[in-house]
C-alpha cells in the first residue's frame, strides 16, 4: 500500500499522522464508552429540578404543567425534562438520545459531544483506510491473485460497509443536533407528552446556529 511504502522510504509523516487517528479514535471509543452519560441519581433530586426549569425556560414554547415533571417508574426518581430510562443502563438519562450498542453505554447529556467527536474521528480513519487498502490492491484475473489478496480485498469491503454505516450516523447526529431534537424525541414524538401536548412540533428549537451553539459550546 502507499503507506506501506512511504515507511519503508522513511518519509513517516503520514504513517505517524494515520496512528495517532487511529489511537485518538480508540482513545474517544474507550472515553466515550466508559463515562457517565448524564445518568439521574437519586441524591440529586433539587439538582433535577433546577435542571427542568432551565429546560423550561430554554423552550420556545411552555408546556402544559402536567407534563412538566414526572417520576420514573422504574428508578423512582424525578426526571428532568427530555430525561428517559434505559432498560440497558438501568438508569434515568438526561437528555436521552439512544443506548448503542456499539459503545455499550448510553448517549446522553453528557457524552453526546464527544460522541460526535468520535463519530467524526472513526469516519476519516476508515476513509483513510479504505484509500490505504485500495492502495495495495493490484487487479489480476487469476486465482494466484485472490489467494494473495483475499485478506486486504476483505478488509476494504469492510470498511466499505463501516464507512457507509458511520457516515449515515453521523449526518442524521447531525441533522437531530442542528434541530434540538434526539433520535428517542424524533422516532417517539408521539409518545412523550412534553412534545404531545405542546403546539409547536418541536418547542426545544431555536434555529440552527443557536441550536449547534448550545450543544458544542
Amino acid at each position: 500500500s502507499d503507506l506501506q511504502k512511504q515507511a519503508e522510504r522513511g518519509e513517516l509523516l503520514q504513517p505517524l499522522v494515520f496512528a495517532s487517528l487511529v489511537l485518538c479514535s480508540v482513545l474517544l471509543y474507550l472515553r466515550v464508552s466508559l463515562m457517565d452519560p448524564g445518568f439521574v441519581k437519586p441524591e440529586e433530586e433539587l439538582e433535577v429540578f433546577h435542571l427542568s426549569n432551565r429546560s423550561k425556560r430554554m423552550v420556545t414554547h411552555e408546556v402544559p404543567n402536567a407534563v412538566r415533571m414526572r417520576r420514573c417508574g422504574y428508578c423512582m426518581v424525578k426526571q428532568p425534562m427530555r430525561a428517559k430510562h434505559c432498560q440497558q443502563c438501568q438508569h434515568c438519562v438526561r437528555r436521552y438520545d439512544h443506548h448503542c450498542p456499539w459503545i455499550e453505554n448510553c448517549v446522553g447529556e453528557k457524552n453526546h459531544p464527544l460522541f460526535i467527536a468520535y463519530l467524526s474521528v472513526q469516519l476519516i480513519v476508515l476513509l483513510w483506510g479504505g484509500h490505504i487498502a485500495w492502495s495495495g490492491l493490484y487487479f489480476d484475473q487469476s486465482w494466484d491473485w485472490v489467494k494473495r489478496y483475499f485478506l486486504l480485498l476483505t478488509s476494504f469491503l469492510l470498511i466499505v460497509v463501516f464507512t457507509i454505516v458511520a457516515l449515515l450516523l453521523l449526518i442524521s447526529q447531525l441533522y437531530l443536533i442542528s434541530c434540538n431534537t434526539t433520535t428517542w424525541e424524533f422516532m417517539s414524538h408521539h409518545r412523550i407528552s412534553y412534545l404531545r401536548h405542546s403546539e409547536l412540533e418541536n418547542p426545544f428549537d431555536q434555529g440552527v446556529i443557536l441550536n449547534l451553539w448550545r450543544f458544542f459550546c
